[in-house]
């Protein structure tokens, strides 16, 4: 049996744009997704700390050290520029190997850079 866990978490990161027009996913600054490590197209779970929007999308990597977050496509409507998220990547592993698994929790300060790991 497999049981999806928590593998990494970017907190507290901050959106610096939103763009409704584009086929649908969220741009995060390279660096941040090594850091947490998350791959290029990795579904992930954002929750949006302002309205307590929640969604899934897949990320595609952005430039690196430029701290953007741009929620893109569809999910624009739910997330807004300068709204407060946490962006969560899970994985699917035996309950064993759950024992072992520490997630990456790596928090972001207000300009999106790391600020605790």
């Amino acid at each position: 049996m497999l049981i999806k866990v928590l593998k990494s978490k970017l907190h507290r990161a901050h959106v610096t744009d939103a763009k409704l027009d584009y086929p649908g996913s969220i741009e995060i600054d390279e660096n941040l997704m090594w850091a947490a490590g998350i791959v290029p197209y990795e579904a992930v779970t954002v929750a949006d700390l302002n309205n307590g929007n929640r969604l899934e999308t897949y990320v595609v990597p952005g430039e690196p050290g430029s701290g953007r977050i741009v929620i893109l496509g569809a999910a624009a409507r739910l997330v807004r520029a300068k709204d407060v998220i946490i962006v969560f990547s899970f994985a699917f592993c035996t309950p064993g190997e759950a024992a072992d698994l520490v997630p990456k929790i790596v928090v972001l300060d207000e300009n999106n850079r790391v600020a605790k790991q």
